[in-house]
């Protein structure tokens, strides 16, 4: 009798843990299959989604103010952000974790669209200099003769570092001079940044805004310049 009585509760559990994972119009066999449960772990995904536990990545700026588009995707690139998961094509985020990482970077003052904009500049920028110095990218339609080999050149004798400090020192006189901290964003002193703002832009003179990409462009140049100087001699460089 107390085994009918524990084999009816027995059932029940099933049949309720049935109802809860969503399976129990399913064969008895599939009720708890592989397949159910992550179907019932998606429909309660979608259910703490409706309940705003999870954010979907086009609504992160309401936790970041001024998160650029694909924010998502970079906060996981940069940041290590784990607590997501993706449903079809749409990433969503936990809400808490959103919330703890806003207050960290709140701390720290760092606008997360401004870093976003400041990675893809610097993205740009590099990609520009390779480009110089590759040339652009074409089918050979070329064929070097088997016996032309070893013509090699010294390795290029780089200038004194002294040389390109100085002229940032001229660069950086020019940027207190003509007060260019109004229209230029240095970033950890090394990397220079125009404020482009969209609604202000056409109303900039175009004269300063390319005065400002110059500088950029120069500066940018320059610490990078320094960079490889430390490459080649392999020591820091101040």
């Amino acid at each position: 009798m107390e085994e009918d009585k524990l084999y009816s509760e027995i059932k029940h559990l099933r049949y309720l843990l049935a109802k809860v994972v969503g399976s129990q119009d399913y064969p008895k066999r599939e009720q708890f299959s592989k397949e159910a449960i992550k179907k019932a772990a998606s429909e309660f995904r979608k259910l703490q989604t409706e309940r705003g536990e999870w954010i979907p990545e086009y609504d992160i700026s309401k936790i970041i103010r001024k998160a650029g588009y694909r924010a998502g995707r970079f906060i996981i690139e940069k940041f290590n952000f784990k607590n997501f998961y993706i449903r079809g094509q749409q990433y969503f985020f936990s809400r808490k974790d959103l919330i703890e990482l806003n207050k960290e970077l709140k701390a720290r003052k760092i606008n997360l669209g401004k870093y976003m904009e400041l990675e893809d500049d610097k993205d740009k920028f590099h990609k520009y200099l390779n480009d110089l110095k590759q040339g652009k990218k074409r089918r050979p339609r070329y064929k070097i003769p088997d016996e032309l080999k070893e013509i090699n050149s010294q390795p290029y004798n780089h200038p004194p570092k002294e040389k390109i400090l100085a002229h940032i020192d001229l660069l950086m006189e020019e940027f207190n001079n003509d007060k260019l901290v109004e229209y230029i964003d240095i970033f950890n002193e090394n990397y220079a940044m125009y404020k482009q703002i969209y609604y202000f832009d056409r109303y900039v003179d175009p004269d300063i805004k390319k005065k400002c990409n110059r500088w950029c462009f120069e500066f940018n140049y320059a610490q990078d310049a320094l960079k490889e100087i430390r490459k080649i001699r392999s020591q820091v460089i101040y």
